[in-house]
């Protein structure tokens, strides 16, 4: 066995100072992740790698025998004879395994198909609520306009939910996971939610330690619903779940721990680049005062698009996601608002040769974000020969023009450094904003829109009139960039506050409408709640919206929940995320 090992930096001062007169304006609660240390790949855990010639015996063998895995569920999904019932949980099955993207045009054949005899199976299935709601998640899941209409048979004569649902723990949990799907405006799918929510949380209450299998299912769901999962995330916890399934079905276990197992190998590569990237960049020993989370956001982009047609666009955006780190805390922590105003219009201005009027540290800072999005530009053109550098530059105003801010006469920031320095002044000012102005703005400065620029840029089938329509993505991005910066604000708020941060939007409801602290963590739940609705209808199969990029936007909102449900998981990430990095990134799934 051998080490994988990476150029190390010296270990972090106790007490940064660049300057005799410069220091931290807000304490960070742990300046440097030690992701890099010593001979350590990732999260401060050794690598190990097998020896080469044994490795790729053993790569191979699993390679051959995914292929003939596949053929064979490609046969099961295929097969005409197989009834409703039994194909709608082979999908689901697949989907939780995390393995149906291998099988998209298999699946999409099978509910094109189910979708065109919805009424006759409505029928065939009627009184079946487990088999129902899964029928509807399934379907809506990929974008098929289905009513919530179909819930109505399981009310009795006065619109309540009937009564022997309640005993059903199955179909409940069904329900439950359906209800999740809804669009704004269903208020059926509301009433089921609520319905099973409390008749679930009853079974908890009142279950014997004989249901344990089901109690852990019931107890997970009302955690966090299938639908807002991050979806690698689960993939882990369903293979053990599934292997202890009575009517599990061998083959496809086999399956999804030979592919996870491939698919972590593809991110250790991944990892291994990034991490020289990094390293060569040498951040650390200009800007000390900075965060190193680059397992944290390596772990960001697998969350997003986790799937190995995606290693473009993850490489990318890890490098995106850490600079955007350093620049966050040079905005946040250190910066003097003068050399932030100053560091704003060079990044505005987009030229390297003018930037002598900015402080050392801001120059390294600048040249490393001018560098790698250069060339990040660079590789799309020899790739598609399309130059995307404009766009990355205009993207953040591409957006604005267009109607993306939720009041575009009093909004201001038209792109990431320009929503960091709204914030700057806030702080300097002590100014506590409305929860719509902060809004306004903070959709802005939790970087969602690099984000999705990165994922639309970098997708594989890009054309120039792609590029040209970048705009009519706005709705999408705007609910998802919310999303994220609201469950950014319940993680992280508390103790943001304590070190002395900017008002969050948690305290905006506080201040200026008189609550308290419990109370706009419901108002800020609500709205969270509001902008999946808002999602749900965005993904539709009949939107304006390209599938994968939907299907990224939607996993931003999934990954932000995960990082921060908790608390801050990107910000403190000891405990929960580094084991979370190990699972997913560094330890394989046993055969």
């Amino acid at each position: 066995m051998v080490l994988l090992h990476l150029a190390s930096p010296s270990p972090a001062p106790s007490i940064v100072l660049t300057s005799p007169d410069r220091w931290l304006r807000r304490e960070l609660p742990a300046v440097r992740s030690q992701s890099m240390a010593g001979p350590f790949l990732v999260a401060g855990v050794y690598v190990l790698a097998p020896c080469v010639g044994r490795r790729i015996i053993s790569r191979e063998r699993d390679a051959k025998r995914l292929d003939e895995l596949k053929e064979e569920v490609a046969r099961m999904i295929n097969e005409e004879t197989v009834v409703v019932d039994d194909k709608l949980e082979l999908i689901d099955a697949l989907q939780q395994l995390g393995i149906d993207y291998h099988f998209e045009k298999e699946i999409k054949h099978a509910l094109d198909s189910i979708f065109s005899k919805l009424d006759d199976i409505r029928m065939e299935t009627k009184g079946n609520a487990y088999i129902i709601a899964l029928l509807f998640r399934l379907l809506r899941g990929h974008g098929f306009r289905v009513s919530q209409d179909i819930f109505d048979q399981f009310k009795d004569e006065k619109g309540n939910f009937k009564s022997n649902l309640s005993n059903q723990i199955i179909s409940l949990l069904s329900l439950y996971e359906a209800s999740y799907l809804a669009v704004d405006g269903e208020d059926t799918l509301v009433e089921v939610q609520n319905f099973t929510i409390r008749h679930l949380n009853n079974f908890l209450l009142d279950s014997s330690d004989d249901n344990y299998k089901l109690r852990d299912y019931v107890a997970c769901a009302l955690e966090q619903p299938i639908h807002w999962r991050m979806e690698r995330l689960h993939t882990r916890w369903f293979i053990n779940a599934y292997e202890k399934e009575e009517e599990m079905r061998p083959l496809l276990l086999e399956f999804a721990k030979l592919d996870f197992n491939a698919v972590q190998n593809t991110y250790k590569r991944e990892l291994k680049e990034v991490s020289r990237w990094w390293s060569n960049l040498g951040l650390w020993e200009k800007l000390p005062f900075s965060r190193d989370r680059l397992a944290e956001n390596y772990l960001w982009s697998v969350g997003w698009a986790f799937e190995p047609k995606h290693s473009t666009f993850r490489l990318a955006q890890t490098k995106a996601n850490s600079l955007v780190t350093v620049i966050d805390d040079v905005y946040d922590v250190y910066g003097s608002l003068d050399e932030l105003e100053l560091f704003t219009e060079a990044v505005d201005r987009w030229d390297a040769l003018n930037i002598k009027q900015l402080p050392e540290y801001m120059r390294v800072c600048f040249l490393a974000l001018f560098n790698t999005t250069n060339d990040t530009a660079y590789e799309t053109m020899k790739e598609k020969g399309l130059n995307i550098l404009p766009y990355i530059k205009r993207a953040g105003t591409l957006l604005q023009n267009e109607g993306y801010s939720c009041n575009k006469k009093t909004h201001s920031g038209t792109d990431l450094c320009k929503a960091y320095l709204v914030e700057a002044k806030w702080y300097n000012k002590n100014y506590i904003p409305t929860l719509e102005e902060y809004l306004q703005n903070g959709w802005l400065s939790i970087s969602g829109q690099v984000v999705l620029f990165y994922a639309y840029c970098l997708a594989p089938d890009l054309t120039q009139q792609d590029l040209d329509l970048f705009h009519n993505y706005s709705e999408i991005i705007r609910w998802s960039s919310i999303t994220c910066r609201l469950y950014n604000d319940l993680g992280t708020s508390k103790s943001e506050h304590q070190r002395g941060d900017v008002a969050k939007s948690i305290h905006c409801c506080m201040h200026h409408e008189g609550i308290t602290e419990a109370a706009a963590r419901e108002r800020i739940k609500e709205l969270i709640y509001d902008c999946w609705k808002k999602l749900n209808r965005a993904r539709r199969v009949d939107s304006a919206f390209n599938k994968n990029f939907a299907d990224i936007a939607m996993n931003m909102s999934r990954t932000a929940r995960s990082f921060y449900i908790h608390g801050d998981g990107y910000g403190s990430p000891e405990g929960e995320t580094k084991d979370r990095i190990i699972s997913l990134l560094i330890e394989p799934v046993q055969i």
